[in-house]
């Protein structure tokens, strides 16, 4: 794929990140994906003691913090290996388990600079909640994108309030939006984190999603499915039969009508999830394969003629 959007966009076009990443650095990057032992205000019972209803027990991460391993030896055991597999040149460190700035502004710094450290590091991804970033976290993020590269990566799964409520999150949409635009202010790379297929969301609460991140211009998009994991409400939703996974179809077609509302310059890190398959309970079809669920999204775009930012300021 061109680093550059064709002109005119082509049928099955998106703005991927390791192409973005590839014009930044001018080669591959790839992310590293880091446990910093951090809690999260919907867990630790500041919001609540369950967590949103998808979230399992370690936050989405690994569990290496708990098991003694330090973010120095977490790079250092991944490297190799991604070096190997995707020939990448250098990496970003990702901070994904949990919310990574729910701690004191000494502990954070600490744990991002041990990060910029390591060889080959290049930047920083930091994952976190778009209501555990106070003022005195955002200094130090100001002072970190003054010298690395810096995206930070707010969780909103949906913009609609109701959904929000329903998966227990815990904050609302304009928490969202107030805190990408104090990020942008400075600066700050925004990513925003999506899922598609949440309970009771229909297909024009999903397109409202993609038009309410475009509004604000994030700079990217990540999208997951969402799928059920063991040990979580969602498990107690789908086992009652009160909860009915998004069918394979459905989410291409939710996937499409989502890029073609964003706009040309947003970034797509990500069209999809990678449940693990001793945890996933539902839906089967997430374990069918990363890449042809890639091949059919980017096939079912062409089918329609259509491509990112195709309807792009258009109302629902």
């Amino acid at each position: 794929m061109e680093n550059k959007a064709p002109k005119p966009l082509t049928p099955g076009w998106y703005r991927d990140f390791a192409s973005y990443l590839q014009e930044i650095f001018g080669c591959r990057v790839h992310k590293i994906s880091l446990d910093a032992g951090f809690s999260c205000p919907n867990r630790d019972g500041t919001l609540s003691q369950k967590g949103c209803i998808y979230c399992n027990e370690q936050g989405s991460g690994t569990g290496a913090w708990a098991r003694g391993i330090p973010i120095a030896g977490q790079i250092e055991n991944a490297r190799g290996f991604l070096e190997r597999r995707y020939k990448a040149k250098k990496f970003l460190a990702y901070f994904q388990s949990f919310s990574n700035t729910y701690a004191p502004v000494a502990r954070l710094e600490q744990i991002f600079e041990e990060a910029l450290l390591q060889e080959k590091i290049c930047g920083l991804c930091i994952g976190t909640r778009p209501d555990c970033v106070p003022d005195e976290v955002l200094g130090l993020l100001d002072a970190l994108n003054k010298k690395t590269f810096l995206m930070m990566e707010y969780g909103l799964q949906s913009a609609c309030d109701k959904t929000l409520a329903l998966i227990n999150r815990g904050h609302d949409s304009r928490a969202f939006e107030e805190t990408a635009g104090k990020t942008k202010a400075l600066g700050i790379r925004v990513c925003a984190h999506v899922i598609l297929g949440l309970p009771q969301e229909s297909r024009q609460d999903m397109q409202h999603t993609a038009d309410f991140l475009a509004s604000l211009e994030v700079d990217a998009v990540k999208i997951h499915m969402l799928y059920v994991v063991k040990g979580t409400g969602m498990e107690e939703l789908f086992k009652g039969g009160r909860y009915k996974p998004i069918c394979r179809d459905e989410f291409i077609e939710a996937v499409c009508d989502f890029l073609e509302r964003l706009p040309q310059k947003t970034v797509i890190e990500r069209l999809t999830g990678d449940p693990h398959p001793q945890e996933l309970v539902a839906p089967s079809w997430a374990l069918g394969g990363k890449a042809q669920l890639l091949a059919d999204i980017r096939g079912r775009m062409v089918e329609r003629a259509t491509w990112q930012s195709r309807l792009f300021g258009q109302k629902s």
